[in-house]
């Protein structure tokens, strides 16, 4: 449910600089309030109300209308439909505002002169100067339609010359299929109590040119020897109308890039998916990476000429089968109806790419820009423009996650599978309070005299419809959703507390306590104190934790977080880094934290076992002969067989876990095993 006192705080704060009426902050947020809520209720002649009421309101800047359009627009409160008519019900008011501001100074005016022509002749000339200088047309006729005045606003507007007022009337400067509506109203006024009318009629100009226009007719009746005689106040409605299209083009279009926003983008989508769209449809999402980092280093003038640069090279590559619009901050859409087929969307995607491979010059700096592209191209009839923002976001963030700068393609099963993952990380706070969670431990046992050298703790969920489920089932969503942070500080408190209890019997004999520590965790600023929280209250020694860190998270990490690290190494947890299989390992970063030992995995540890690929099997022995080099103890995980323990200890691995020496334990089993 939208909170239209949150969208009337942001919607003032918008427009506050900009207003002349005298409000105060709380009675402009209740009146935006009311707003919204009308809006949000109703349909476009609600809208066009909202917008005859800001002029009533005194809300009559330009600035003000052009903010309120870009809000309302960019956070999706109204249709396209909606702003449009907004937009016309702010220049009916703003129209009506000026009549009737023009048409008391013409009553005034007029007043003044029959008081003149009482009094002194002089005073007309205060008329004439009120006549001659409104900016509105005005024209005076007698009951017969002779012209008896007009002013410049008039001739300007028709292209007149005042001596050529001498040779028609004023029923020639009308179209001629109103003026016998025009003599009709004339009539009306003469024989009733009307005082005037307003009518929207058309005119015609000196070269033919038809202009619809307003009216607003008066009858003045003089003295009772005075006959009395037509005035006429006009407005040049095309105008008005350029004035009305400009602003809901303004309301509908990016004003740093040119291209349609976020609004319009919407609607070609609703559109596109509808009955009479197209069979099929190809949607492309582009994100600029790291666009936040240009405004940060260079300043938004900087960030302007990105969006600038890659708007025009979106035009260049698309604009000819499809549409391309700004739909986010640093976002782009293309939509392409009918598309030949995914490759050729894939090879336009890619040309685009290609385009951005030459740097922006700021000052002498040659910035790069890279974008994450995400792509869906399927069925268009009976579709949901909103699910297909949703797949062409959801696509983004896969490209963004494999390594950015790159392009990916919507896959129906993946997104099924991130949907759960995601369902399953958001309901970990209620499964905490279920009890759903309980601690295994793997142990890791000796190569060398096979006794059981540490137990690493595993999360293990037992979920009421999945069953039981491992960490790599939820971990990553965990973590990406915050999560994370609740689950571990549970599972570490779990652990220890469990391995203080064999710690109480066993002693200095109990084996370590491994934990993996998501890079996550390690980017919190209490890490430190929460693990001596810890250890403070469970009393199992720091000696007798050691945490498992990912081969990445160096690179991750910035110096403060690799100094928590380091105050814990210092305070006796043991530090491993883990998951190493053979990729590049940042050397440079790794020397900033003191490790007491390093784990491989995958690929390093299989090549070792009878029958391996004699390449790989040279690897992973230059690999472990390198790590030797460290001086630290080494461990492998997921061993399989007695071949890869062998040689994993020939090659001076002192610990390994996996297949081959059995499946993680239930605390209860590990008590049997280490008590009996």
């Amino acid at each position: 449910m939208v909170d239209s006192r949150e969208h009337a705080v942001h919607w003032a704060a918008m427009i506050s600089t900009t207003l002349l009426a005298n409000l105060t902050r709380e009675k402009l947020q209740q009146l935006l309030g009311g707003y919204v809520e009308q809006l949000l209720g109703g349909g476009v002649d609600d809208a066009r109300q909202v917008g005859r009421s800001m002029v009533e309101h005194d809300f009559i800047s330009s600035a003000t209308l052009e903010q309120s359009l870009s809000y309302l627009g960019e956070h999706e409160l109204l249709t396209p439909g909606q702003l449009a008519a907004l937009a016309a019900g702010y220049a009916e008011g703003l129209r009506d505002r000026t009549l009737d501001q023009q048409e008391i100074s013409r009553t005034a005016a007029i007043n003044t002169m029959r008081r003149a022509e009482n009094a002194v002749r002089a005073s007309e000339a205060k008329f004439r100067a009120i006549f001659q200088s409104s900016a509105f047309p005005i024209v005076v006729v007698d009951l017969e339609g002779k012209i008896i005045d007009v002013n410049e606003a008039l001739l300007t507007m028709l292209d007149y010359k005042r001596e050529d007022m001498r040779k028609i009337t004023g029923r020639e400067l009308a179209h001629p299929d109103d003026r016998e509506a025009l003599r009709e109203i004339g009539q009306t006024l003469i024989t009733t109590d009307l005082d005037h009318i307003r009518v929207e009629k058309r005119m015609i100009r000196s070269d033919g040119e038809t202009i619809q226009t307003h009216m607003a007719i008066s009858l003045v009746r003089e003295e009772e020897n005075a006959p009395p005689y037509f005035v006429t106040m006009i407005e040049n409605m095309n105008e008005m109308r350029a004035l009305q299209t400009q602003l809901v083009r303004q309301s509908l279009n990016d004003m740093q890039t040119g291209l349609p926003n976020r609004a319009q983008f919407l609607g070609w989508l609703e559109g596109a998916v509808g009955t009479k769209g197209p069979e099929a449809l190809a949607l492309v999402q582009v994100d600029i990476d790291g666009f936040r980092g240009v405004n940060d280093a260079f300043g938004h003038e900087a960030g302007n000429r990105v969006l600038n640069q890659v708007a025009t090279h979106l035009r260049a590559v698309f604009s000819e089968v499809g549409k391309v619009a700004r739909i986010g901050e640093d976002e782009f859409g293309v939509l392409i109806k009918d598309p030949r087929d995914v490759l050729g969307v894939i090879a336009l995607v890619e040309e685009f790419t290609a385009r951005l491979e030459e740097p922006i010059w700021i000052g002498s700096h040659g910035v790069g820009v890279t974008t994450s592209v995400g792509i869906v191209a399927r069925a268009a009839r009976g579709g949901d423009a909103v699910d297909l923002l949703r797949a062409a976001d959801v696509t983004v963030g896969w490209a963004k996650r494999d390594g950015k700068a790159q392009w990916a393609l919507y896959d129906k099963d993946r997104d099924l599978r991130d949907k759960e993952s995601y369902a399953l990380a958001a309901s970990i706070p209620g499964a905490l309070e279920e009890g759903q969670f309980r601690v295994d431990y793997l142990p890791v046992y000796s190569l060398t005299d096979g006794s059981m050298m540490a137990l690493e703790a595993k999360i293990v969920w037992h979920h009421p419809v999945h069953g039981v489920l491992c960490p790599n089932m939820f971990m990553d969503q965990s973590s990406a959703n915050g999560m994370i942070v609740r689950l571990v500080h549970w599972a570490l408190s779990e652990a220890c507390a469990q391995a203080a209890s064999w710690y109480s019997v066993l002693g200095s004999a109990t084996p370590v306590l491994a934990f993996d520590l998501p890079p996550r965790l390690c980017q919190e600023p209490e890490l430190v104190a929460e693990v001596a929280r810890v250890l403070d209250r469970t009393g199992l020694p720091a000696s007798l934790l050691r945490f498992e860190l990912h081969e990445r998270l160096p690179a991750l990490l910035n110096d403060e977080q690799m100094e928590e690290l380091t105050i814990l190494a210092e305070r006796g947890v043991g530090l491993v880094l883990d998951q190493v299989n053979g990729g590049n390992v940042g050397v440079d970063r790794l020397r900033l934290l003191p490790l007491s030992g390093v784990k491989f995995t995958g690929a390093v540890v299989h090549g070792l076992d009878s029958g391996a690929n004699r390449v790989d099997e040279s690897a992973s022995v230059a690999l472990l002969q390198w790590a030797s080099i460290l001086r630290l103890p080494l461990y492998a995980e997921d061993v399989r067989t007695d071949a890869e323990a062998a040689r994993l200890a020939s090659l001076g691995v002192t610990g390994g876990q996996g297949p081959h020496f059995g499946p993680p334990l239930l605390a209860s089993d590990v008590s049997t095993l280490l008590l009996s």
